[in-house]
């Protein structure tokens, strides 16, 4: 018995044993997993943090991307002293009024010549007259205004004869050169205007520098920074004025050169179809 009692007692002291090592394997485990689970958290919390930094040090660059080149503009131009600058800008706002009237003009006064030139001649080729001077009324632009002015000329009885025809021709396409260029010696004037409002605020900028210099008694970039920033703003902005101002001037330039080479063309032609028409005189 005593030997029984032995055997179970050491089979329970290894059993015990047994289950309190299975216990601290158990609890060795869950500590480390706790242990890991902390690290992961800290991570992610470092992460969320260094993401944060990262995006409130892009959000001022974005600010400041969106602002763009209007803000520098509005301090550029605050700085360049306002009563020159705003010289500057009325000149380019005028100017611009002017080209866009002259654009807008011009291109009203295109028209597909040569299908205009054609439906004109078969009326007068077919001796309607009448009705190719209202298809002359009914059309815009300067050629429509030179063949009105021939088929007119044609439909009455004391104009009718080809020395006639030809010299209103020429006078009605003198006319409508000059509405062609109207406005454009405002435009001219601003483009000649704006630098010079910009030289006139850098002399300005360079007298109040020489005034800053004597008021200090001193010579230093300082002193002389202000006057010299106001002289250099105001040139380049009214240069940059006088540029905007010139490549719209030498667009409509082109317009005009265009229609103006559209009537002399049509004119001979209209001048060709009065000739053969039986109501022309020789």
């Amino acid at each position: 018995m005593k030997k029984l009692f032995a055997i179970i007692a050491m089979v329970a002291v290894c059993s015990f044993g047994a289950t309190t090592s299975v216990m601290a394997q158990e609890d060795s485990a869950a500590t480390e997993q706790t242990d890991t689970a902390a690290v992961d958290t800290a991570a992610v919390d470092t992460a969320a943090v260094d993401t944060a930094a990262e995006a409130d040090v892009a959000a001022p660059v974005v600010e400041e991307e969106n602002e763009g080149i209007f803000k520098v503009l509005k301090v550029k131009f605050i700085e360049g002293d306002a009563g020159f600058m705003s010289l500057v800008a009325i000149a380019l706002v005028l100017g611009l009024a002017f080209c866009i009237e002259r654009v807008i003009y011009l291109s009203l006064a295109q028209i597909n010549t040569r299908k205009f030139v054609a439906d004109l001649a078969a009326l007068v080729a077919a001796g309607k007259i009448n009705e190719a001077i209202a298809m002359c009324k009914n059309t815009r632009g300067p050629v429509a205004q030179l063949a009105m002015t021939a088929m007119e000329c044609l439909n009455s009885s004391d104009r009718n004869d080809i020395g006639t025809i030809e010299r209103s021709i020429n006078t009605e396409a003198e006319v409508q050169g000059s509405y062609l260029e109207e406005n454009c010696s405002w435009i001219t004037l601003f483009i000649a205007m704006a630098p010079s409002l910009g030289f006139l605020g850098t002399v300005i900028g360079m007298v109040m520098a020489f005034d800053d210099i004597q008021r200090a008694g001193d010579i230093s970039p300082t002193v002389v920074a202000g006057g010299m920033k106001v002289a250099l703003i105001t040139t380049i902005f009214g240069i940059i004025v006088a540029l905007i101002l010139q490549l719209f001037y030498n667009y409509i330039l082109s317009k005009i050169e265009s229609l103006t080479v559209n009537m002399e063309e049509s004119s001979q032609e209209i001048l060709t179809m009065c000739v053969k028409s039986d109501k022309c005189v020789k």
